[in-house]
């Protein structure tokens, strides 16, 4: 059974990485995605794929991995004691876009599966994943619909997920020594098994397969807008706070070095240039200081927009 999943759970993910990189490749207009295979010496690689100073993009990551080991690192042991003193296979896609344009939005996602074995015992296996959004001059219509869309893919498995969900995403990427949320958030799920291996994977193909939905009409939305210097300066800015909740309180990017994962793999969701500055706090009154008062808080995007 084992074997069963991980076929069918990596047939997928190879998929949809070959999918995202395709679609995302042409809103793009300007460049590809290069790949390089890489493997891991303890068991396992992957397939990362950058695509560099595109039309739109500044810098994109998809990668698709697929670890093994014998040993559980201490950052998914903390998190479920159980798995201590089992094997374990991990396989998943993520990515982060990072556009060139400040009003078009920062966008992660990532669909993973886990299988956790030891002898005379029961496997332990679970699902995640979930995509999020981190605008720099948010406009609503694109929040709206952003939600709308991972609402729509939800709703079949059940009116719960989405509120669930979404709730689970705002108080994952919370920036706790910032006191304010990465974004506008999405979708976030971890701990997937309380269904069958069926319905759990549909939900995370669900997950998955909404992302291109979800983004590529704001890319067309916003890709043409003007902005200057200004814009640009504070986009840098706020990249930071990618940076500092990537390396602080990411429990992937913990996994991953902890598994001895490829390190540009596991680092290429870093913005290509990001800045900080020492006391920084928007003027009153500008989009900038609308960002912090209005959008870096849990909301009820669809009720409230």
């Amino acid at each position: 059974m084992q074997n069963e999943m991980l076929t069918q759970v990596n047939a997928y993910l190879m998929d949809l990485q070959d999918r995202i990189c395709a679609g995302l490749a042409a809103a793009d207009g300007g460049a590809d995605f290069a790949e390089e295979s890489w493997q891991r010496p303890g068991g396992g690689g992957g397939r990362s794929r950058v695509l560099r100073d595109g039309a739109v993009l500044e810098q994109g990551g998809v990668g698709y991995s697929h670890v093994f080991g014998e040993q559980m690192p201490a950052s998914a042991t903390a998190h479920r004691p159980e798995l201590a003193g089992r094997n374990f296979n991990a396989c998943g896609v993520s990515l982060v876009q990072h556009p060139r344009n400040p009003y078009i939005p920062t966008s992660h996602a990532n669909v993973r599966f886990f299988i956790a074995e030891k002898e005379n015992a029961d496997p332990v296996w679970w699902f995640g994943g979930g995509f999020d959004l981190t605008p720099f001059y948010p406009i609503d219509d694109d929040i709206k619909h952003w939600h709308q869309v991972a609402k729509a893919a939800l709703d079949p498995f059940g009116s719960e997920l989405y509120p669930a969900y979404k709730t689970w995403c705002d108080e994952y990427f919370y920036l706790k020594h910032r006191g304010e949320t990465r974004g506008i958030g999405g979708l976030f799920f971890d701990d997937l098994n309380d269904r069958s291996f069926e319905e759990c994977f549909a939900i995370t193909r669900a997950v998955g397969d909404a992302y291109l939905d979800a983004y590529l009409p704001i890319i067309e939305r916003r890709k043409n807008m003007t902005y200057g210097e200004r814009e640009r300066e504070f986009q840098l800015y706020r990249r930071g706070r990618y940076v500092e909740f990537n390396l602080v309180w990411d429990r992937g990017t913990l996994f991953g070095l902890q598994t001895g994962g490829r390190t540009e793999s596991i680092l290429m969701s870093m913005p290509p240039l990001a800045r900080w500055e020492y006391g920084y706090a928007p003027e009153p009154g500008t989009p900038e200081a609308k960002l912090y008062s209005d959008y870096l808080h849990a909301r009820d995007w669809l009720k409230e927009l």
